[in-house]
């Protein structure tokens, strides 16, 4: 797996000042994608331990409120595949912080059992995440008004609620607009 950067102090991917990994690679190729040249999965840098532990000590100072994964595409199965000793250290290291992640496959269609990204990691994988941005991003549908995602047709989910009750739980703040 490769990824395309990592940002130590990002504010616009998640609720709190966050790390975030953008992987590369993406098979989506949404029309007016801010991160293009992410498709490619040989772009930027191999993911190496040294990585994974640069990721790890950033997220352990102590205004970082969590990890966010975006790319690219988290949920290519070989993404998942590089990202899952990631989230499974993460967890162990730091279990009151969150996770959020950014996919354009979505959660009910596309990375449940038979799904199109579904994989021999994705159940574990989502296990770690608390909440889930959705869906392909569609530039007619696009709203800088939104907070947290790029266009409407996109939903923010409670991935553990929504493991539980076995239907998608939308994610319930006060502050989300």
């Amino acid at each position: 797996m490769n990824y395309a950067t990592i940002k130590k102090h990002d504010i616009a991917n998640g609720v709190g000042v966050r790390v975030s990994l953008f992987v590369s690679g993406c098979t989506h190729r949404c029309k007016g994608c801010f991160n293009a040249e992410a498709w490619d999965f040989g772009y930027g840098k191999p993911y190496t331990h040294e990585t994974e532990e640069e990721i790890l000590e950033a997220v352990g100072k102590s205004y970082i409120a969590g990890l966010s994964l975006l790319g690219g595409e988290p949920f290519e199965p070989c993404n998942q595949r590089g990202l899952l000793p990631l989230l499974i250290r993460f967890r162990q290291e730091y279990p009151q912080k969150t996770v959020w992640c950014y996919t354009g496959y979505t959660l009910d269609r596309d990375l449940i059992a038979g799904g199109r990204a579904h994989c021999e990691v994705t159940d574990e994988m989502l296990s770690y995440i608390d909440i889930l941005v959705d869906g392909e991003f569609v530039e007619e549908k696009k709203d800088l008004k939104l907070r947290f995602r790029g266009s409407s047709n996109q939903r923010i989910i409670d991935v553990q609620k929504s493991l539980k009750t076995g239907q998608v739980c939308l994610w319930e703040t006060e502050d989300k607009k």
